[in-house]
């Protein structure tokens, strides 16, 4: 059996990561940590006007993840282990696709000094989707401000996202491709992945699953 005291779930807006990591907490009695996507004000702005509202947005969301991430080294004596539904690291994604050149550079001096404190996962999973499936998800989980997502901003995301996670090397991954499975309606596929996750040795530093 792999032990995993702290796993994170990553992925594209619409790939699952929440679903994914509030169902396996709940079968793993797991700390469930999310994130706080919902007290973000400038969110739904962004959406409407990424070039106004990018910088905003990224700070907001920075410092709530900066205030948990302090949160996360407190020993739970009444879970096993802890799940997040996002990494700290990837935070700089959205960073560099959506700052212009001085925020960034502001940006980088303040997530220095917080990335410092990132507790490192001892897992990560990252959700892999096709587009066309992540605007699917996205339209039926029916949030206001995300109905109007600009397509060539999620391919856009998609392709940094792949490409970030190509070469994040700090914890082992298990890269999953959710285009073509349901693990939140489809209790074999949700089996299987718990399966590879915690009964079937990791043996590199990098693992592809594809769910039968």
């Amino acid at each position: 059996m792999n032990r995993f005291d702290f796993i994170a779930i990553e992925g594209v807006i619409g790939a699952g990561k929440t679903s994914l990591a509030s169902l396996l907490a709940k079968r793993r009695n797991a700390r469930l940590v999310l994130e706080e996507f919902e007290d973000n004000p400038f969110l739904p702005r962004f959406y409407q006007d990424r070039t106004r509202y990018a910088f905003q947005t990224q700070l907001s969301f920075l410092a709530s993840r900066f205030n948990q991430q302090r949160n996360l080294t407190n020993r739970d004596l009444f879970h096993d282990g802890m799940i997040s539904d996002y990494l700290f690291d990837k935070d700089r994604i959205f960073a560099v696709l959506n700052l212009n050149e001085e925020e960034l550079a502001l940006y980088d001096r303040i997530y220095s000094i917080m990335s410092g404190i990132a507790v490192k996962p001892d897992l990560v999973i990252y959700l892999q989707c096709s587009v066309d499936r992540l605007m699917d998800n996205i339209y039926r989980r029916g949030r206001s401000y995300e109905q109007e997502m600009d397509p060539e901003y999620l391919e856009g995301l998609n392709e940094a996202y792949n490409g970030f996670f190509h070469h994040y090397d700090r914890s082992p991954i298990l890269v999953i491709n959710t285009t073509e499975i349901d693990f939140v309606n489809e209790p074999s596929h949700l089996a299987y992945i718990e399966e590879q996750i915690y009964e079937v040795p990791i043996r590199s530093s990098r693992t592809h699953l594809h769910p039968r």
